[in-house]
Parts: structure tokens; C-alpha cells; sequence
């Protein structure tokens, strides 16, 4: 599939109204895709901060994520580059504890495989949380996210499975240093070569 394939995908998700109602807000989905780009960050679903900029990680976690990647906003948002495509493309709303709701399982049953078949490019995808490990690593997904992410090196080379930089997983960070003392020297590493052509 050319570009004109992946442009057409990429504008019938835009366009996508299948959640409209079922949330306090209208549906806006975000994504960034462009035909060149060789490194993929699925994650769960634009947060509140996402919707209102209308740009994928547009706050804290985004910040942290940049540095776990090594790369400054401009490459990060160099659709050339990456391509950032959550499991869902519309903040789903907060849940009764504050914290974000799961990705709707129609949008990636709508959307996922057009997707992935239009970016045929990709050596390399970050799966960051549960919900992207669970859909791109199937059966070879462990029962945890930590033990998924634990087994990164044998879901190479186009997976890697990451925890989701929220603060709210400061403290498994402090439980794990092995993601940040081994795991994410490779990561830099992988995606130093792959932005540098």
C-alpha cells in the first residue's frame, strides 16, 4: 500500500464519529502518520490534555517519553520520523477515580489492521501499556505488563513493550530501574539510528 492509501486511512479516522455520544465530548481523533516514518508509538488513548491540543502527548507523559527517547519535540512530532497511533483515537473520558477510561475495543476492531497494513515501513513500534501489548503481541503477551516488558528482547525487533510514562507509574519505575539501567540505553539506541536515516 502506497500513500494514498495511508492518507485515505489516516483521513477516514479523522473523520470517525463511531463513539459519538457515548462520551461528554465529541469525538476527536488524533493520530500522526506520514508514509516515511520507521519507528511507531502505539499507546492506550489521547488524554484530556491530547484532546484539547488536538497533538498526541501533549503534556507530562510526553515530556518523559521524549526523554526515555531521546529526542527533542521536533523529531517527536515529525510525522517523517513517527508515526503515533494509540489503540484509540479519542480521549475516552475519566473514570469515577480520576483516572483515564480504557480504549474503546471498537476503535481498534474498526481501525487497528487498515492501519497497521497502510505502514508497511516500520522497524520499529514502542507498545506502551497493556492494551497496545495485548492487541500487537497476541498470545505471546505475558499475564502482566511487567512481565511482558520484562521479556522485551524476545519480542524484537519491531516490538518493543514499554510501562506508559504517566507519573502515575513512578512507583513501578522505582520497583523496575532494570527498564531505565537496560532496557531504555536500547531504545535510545534503536531510535538514534532509525531518525538519523
Amino acid at each position: 500500500m502506497g500513500a494514498s492509501a495511508l492518507e485515505k486511512v489516516a483521513a477516514d479516522i479523522r473523520a470517525c464519529r463511531l463513539c459519538a455520544g457515548e462520551f461528554d465530548r465529541e469525538p476527536r481523533p488524533i493520530l500522526q502518520v506520514g508514509r516515511h516514518a520507521r519507528i511507531a508509538i502505539f499507546g492506550q488513548a489521547p488524554g484530556n490534555r491530547a484532546y484539547v491540543e488536538g497533538r498526541p502527548f501533549a503534556d507530562p507523559s510526553g515530556v518523559r517519553l521524549r526523554a526515555w527517547l531521546g529526542v527533542d519535540e521536533a523529531a517527536f512530532y515529525n510525522p517523517k520520523l513517527f508515526a503515533i497511533a494509540p489503540m484509540a483515537f479519542c480521549f475516552p473520558g475519566y473514570d469515577r477515580f480520576g483516572g483515564d477510561r480504557p480504549p474503546p475495543k471498537r476503535c481498534a476492531a474498526t481501525w487497528r489492521s487498515k492501519l497497521m497494513a497502510a505502514l508497511p515501513k516500520l522497524e520499529l513500534a514502542l507498545l506502551i501499556g497493556s492494551y497496545a501489548q495485548k492487541w500487537h503481541l497476541a498470545s505471546a503477551a505475558k499475564r502482566t505488563m511487567t512481565e511482558t516488558v520484562a521479556a522485551w528482547r524476545d519480542y524484537g525487533p519491531l516490538f518493543m513493550p514499554t510501562p506508559h510514562p504517566s507519573w502515575r507509574n513512578n512507583a513501578w519505575l522505582k520497583k523496575n530501574p532494570w527498564f531505565e539501567s537496560d532496557m531504555l540505553p536500547e531504545i535510545r539506541a534503536r531510535v538514534a539510528k532509525l531518525t538519523r536515516g
